[in-house]
């Protein structure tokens, strides 16, 4: 299984998200952190929001923040949200007639079944299980202003 960018960068938003759950951050925080256009985030926001993973504010102390709990949020089904229906091969599709060994080719269902076992796996999964690390996620993804010589952090 090969996840798309879009949905690579949707988990990414949900796992940034998930290391504070409290805080509201804009999707220029989260370009900075992923060194991604401010475009191609709000186009992810934009999905994570209709899905119902996060909650959007516009105007002056606006952002993004989760719409649930990290532990409710399940990797496989964002996987699916954002992928579309998984097709490992173009005969793994029903309207495929394309294939002359079709009706007796056993690879369509080892194929789909491979498939399955992918998002079985990921549904095992939740937000919270892949952002346990918080504190080091933390670290990496949050920046702190640069300190002006001769200030010191009280």
């Amino acid at each position: 299984m090969k996840l798309s960018m879009f949905t690579d960068h949707c988990l990414r938003v949900l796992m940034y998200l998930a290391t504070d759950p409290e805080r509201r951050v804009t999707v220029g925080q989260i370009s900075i952190a992923f060194s991604l256009s401010e475009t191609t985030l709000t186009r992810v926001v934009v999905f994570l929001a209709k899905c119902k993973w996060v909650v959007t504010a516009r105007g002056k102390g606006g952002g993004v923040t989760l719409a649930k709990s990290a532990i409710d949020i399940r990797v496989g089904q964002v996987v699916r949200e954002a992928e579309g229906v998984a097709l490992p091969a173009d005969c793994a599709d029903n309207r495929h007639d394309k294939c002359a060994i079709l009706d007796c080719c056993e690879l369509r269902t080892a194929l789909l079944e491979a498939a399955a076992a992918s998002y079985a796996v990921l549904d095992r999964y939740s937000l919270a299980d892949i952002t346990k690390n918080r504190q080091a996620l933390y670290s990496l993804l949050y920046f702190r202003p640069v300190e002006k010589a001769g200030q010191s952090s009280a």
